[in-house]
């Protein structure tokens, strides 16, 4: 346990002790095995899903000459054809999304019961939150990637005029690939989902949200601190050359880059006064500054999921110095 777990004693931090998580090698005990199982069902999804995702191109070609030939049924047919498949695959795509969601409140639950605080959970329990940093590291690699390719909503979009169109009409049309219609309730609910600029980061939003005001018995407090004790735990890998050098795949940086970004934006959902405050237990303005040390084209992301989806960066309480750092 030594080995993945070293608490840091960091007199000259703000906030205390510091936990040092080894996020590559961590191994569940047997007293995490339930839930470190029922989560990887779901993490071993998540390479699958950014792998679709990173190679949806989109029916943009046949769309446009549908539209462009209205009269035109085989460029109709052709357009539906190559819009289907991908629809189902933005079912899968949320339906993933649910599946996340219960996986994180497992995790939770598991981070944050009693009699431990969090600051003793993060050091029994590892793996749990290791695949907690897991999750949220898909996440954003999810919302970038749905960010930059347009085609997605567009392929919803159409879909959703067509199936309106040919309703109106009283036209029956054709599921091919063995597809299934996607009903009205669900459409509605991916109409949702896909509106969001980030919707996966939405998602875990609502549900630690949720998590906290269904849990009324457990200190909001215990939430939090878990939420700030890994921020500052990638932080402080960040940062310190002598932690960095720990990291034997290069990916690690991104991905404890990632997972501060995550955690830091749901504090900000969940904490009442938010990440952005003096009394934030965040360093706002050391991982704002851990961030920009990188190369721009591998964070440009991340500052502008700090811009545009933490609740709190334009309240009053937020330091000029804070926005002037995030401009």
């Amino acid at each position: 346990m030594g080995n993945l777990l070293k608490v840091l004693a960091c007199a000259e931090l703000e906030h205390g002790p510091i936990v040092f998580l080894d996020f590559e090698h961590a191994q569940p005990t047997e007293a995490e095995t339930a839930v470190w199982n029922q989560v990887s069902a779901v993490l071993e999804e998540a390479h699958g899903i950014l792998a679709e995702l990173q190679s949806y191109n989109g029916a943009g070609q046949e769309i446009r000459e549908a539209i462009q030939n209205p009269g035109d049924l085989a460029l109709q047919e052709k357009a539906w054809n190559a819009v289907c498949p991908l629809v189902a695959k933005l079912k899968r795509f949320y339906e993933f999304s649910l599946r996340l969601e219960n996986a994180l409140r497992s995790l939770l639950e598991a981070l944050t019961s009693p009699p431990y605080a969090p600051m003793q959970h993060l050091e029994r329990e590892q793996a749990l939150a290791k695949q907690f940093a897991e999750i949220l590291h898909f996440t954003l690699s999810f919302d970038e990637l749905k960010m930059t390719n347009p085609a997605i909503q567009n392929d919803f979009s159409y879909y959703r005029r067509t199936i309106s169109r040919n309703r109106l009409n009283n036209q029956q049309v054709e599921y091919k690939s063995g597809e299934n219609e996607v009903n009205n309730e669900m459409a509605n609910r991916m109409s949702l989902f896909y509106a969001e600029a980030t919707p996966m980061l939405k998602t875990l939003s609502n549900a630690t949200t949720k998590f906290v005001s269904e849990n009324k018995t457990l200190p909001i407090e215990d939430t939090t601190d878990c939420l700030s004790t890994m921020a500052c735990v990638c932080r402080v890998m960040l940062e310190t050359p002598e932690y960095r050098c720990r990291f034997t795949n290069t990916d690690t940086m991104l991905f404890c880059m990632r997972v501060m970004v995550g955690v830091i934006i749901l504090y900000d959902h969940v904490h009442p006064v938010g990440a952005f405050a003096k009394t934030s237990k965040i360093d706002m303005k050391g991982c704002i500054k851990v961030l920009k040390e990188q190369p721009s084209n591998s964070v440009e992301g991340l500052l502008n999921a700090l811009r545009y989806t933490t609740r709190h960066l334009n309240d009053d309480s937020t330091s000029k110095q804070i926005r002037a750092l995030l401009q």
